[in-house]
């Protein structure tokens, strides 16, 4: 797959700090992956998404050495509207993103701005109304729903705008269990649909690592780990020291082989399906015997 994002040697401090947000991040991801960016708080996952879709730069005051190419183009060098047509960021506050008095309108906005014809708009604004699950809202305000409501049409709001770059910024941060599994939903429809580079920081790893096809773990404004996402969990002990809680499946495995019940090269399952398969042999025997 190409690679379409590129970070190369980029560091970024903001106006009146004393210390760098983004400190020497190097990083290429590729075209229809799935990266999950994990990380305490305060480590720069959100200037790391700002970097991508120009917020960084464009948006902010600071020091800005190196640079992020999208698609080949320094980011610096783009504009507004180039830039919305090429990546997407939802906010974990869906609220600052809102516009308008209702749910449609919220949704045609962004595409009226850049140009769109009225049946292209009725187009991308069905089908982002169908996978975020939304039909229902379009006549309401968005100011006037619930929180999962609102995340959900914000997500809309970007789909329908159908940038190759979408990413999230703690999508699930600020909504009950419904709503988290709700989103959960959309992000695993997107996955399927291989259309989209899809790029999510992300408390709720248990939901996150079974999506993901990479992850990426920053502490102090550095990725500190970028792997595979089989790989990135092989050590669940060094993820919890860095403020990280693996899947409990995954944790329950490995002390299954620090106690000698699975091999040592076995693969951490990230699921309880795959969890099952490589545990329910264990006590089967146990039962035998």
């Amino acid at each position: 797959m190409e690679t379409i994002i590129e970070f190369q040697n980029l560091e970024w401090k903001y106006e009146n700090t004393k210390e760098f947000a983004l400190k020497g991040i190097d990083l290429k991801i590729k075209e229809h992956s799935f990266v999950g960016v994990v990380g305490a708080n305060e480590q720069g996952k959100t200037s790391l998404l700002s970097a991508i879709c120009g917020l960084i730069p464009h948006s902010f005051n600071g020091i800005y050495r190196g640079q992020v190419l999208l698609f080949g183009k320094p980011v610096r060098e783009m504009d507004s509207l180039e830039l919305a047509t090429k990546v997407g960021l939802v906010f974990s506050d869906p609220e600052s993103q809102f516009t308008a008095m209702t749910v449609e309108e919220e949704l045609a906005f962004g595409l009226e701005n850049i140009g769109y014809s009225l049946s292209e708009i009725k187009e991308r604004l069905e089908w982002a109304a169908q996978i975020t699950m939304i039909e229902d809202l379009l006549d309401k305000s968005p100011y006037d729903i619930s929180g999962g409501q609102k995340q959900r049409v914000a997500i809309a709001c970007v789909l329908a705008m159908n940038p190759p770059v979408i990413m999230m910024d703690e999508p699930t941060s600020m909504i009950d269990p419904l709503g988290k599994r709700l989103i959960f939903d959309i992000l695993r429809k997107l996955k399927e649909e291989k259309k989209h580079t899809l790029i999510v920081a992300e408390h709720n790893i248990e939901q996150l690592a079974p999506l993901a096809d990479e992850m990426i773990l920053m502490a102090d404004g550095r990725i500190v780990r970028h792997e595979p996402t089989l790989d990135f969990f092989t050590n669940p002990l060094y993820l919890r020291e860095q403020g990280i809680l693996p899947p409990e499946c995954t944790e329950y495995a490995q002390w299954l082989k620090d106690e000698g019940y699975l091999a040592p090269d076995v693969r951490l399952p990230l699921e309880l399906e795959q969890a099952a398969e490589l545990i329910l042999p264990i006590f089967q025997k146990k039962v035998v015997k």
